[in-house]
């Protein structure tokens, strides 16, 4: 007997199924792969150490040393509490111009930069190193009033900390 079922159309035998085309859209993976290489490439450049040049070759002078020798051309700033700032020229065991007090402000502190870096050679004359020490009582302001007048000048500096001995000079004892 013959089956009379409606097949509606199918062939009799195997049943297949339809293939689908196999194809992955990689649109937004572009996306995110350009947002990622932008990404490091931005954070990578904002990450560079910066990096101060204390000594070396000063743009071939051959008849000279390296810049001005080392402790003759080295500033140290202490910064105290009350506003009290003491500068000394040279090495602390054996300045060349002693400890003294220094003001804030043009009339002060940028006045005996200004003595300084005159008073080196004229080849060096941007090559005064001036390490700024604060102490734990000095004030945020003071810091910032001292780097200001490093900006100002154009010379190299150097935050660094503070020794015992010159907690002693900075106190007067």
């Amino acid at each position: 007997m013959e089956d009379r079922r409606n097949n509606f159309g199918r062939i009799e035998g195997k049943i297949r199924t339809k293939k689908l085309n196999a194809r992955v859209d990689l649109t937004a993976m572009v996306s995110v792969s350009f947002l990622l290489i932008v990404f490091f490439m931005l954070t990578s450049y904002m990450s560079r150490p910066l990096a101060m040049d204390l000594g070396g070759d000063d743009g071939g002078c051959c008849d000279c040393a390296p810049y001005y020798e080392g402790d003759n051309r080295s500033l140290t700033l202490l910064l105290g509490d009350n506003d009290r700032l003491v500068g000394y020229f040279g090495n602390f065991e054996m300045p060349l111009e002693g400890p003294k007090e220094l003001e804030y402000g043009k009339n002060g502190l940028r006045k005996e930069l200004l003595r300084m870096i005159n008073a080196l050679p004229s080849k060096h004359k941007k090559h005064l190193l001036v390490y700024i020490k604060p102490s734990k009582a000095s004030t945020y302001q003071n810091l910032v009033e001292v780097l200001d007048e490093m900006t100002v000048n154009g010379l190299s500096y150097a935050v660094t900390d503070i020794t015992y001995e010159e907690m002693q000079l900075l106190a007067g004892k």
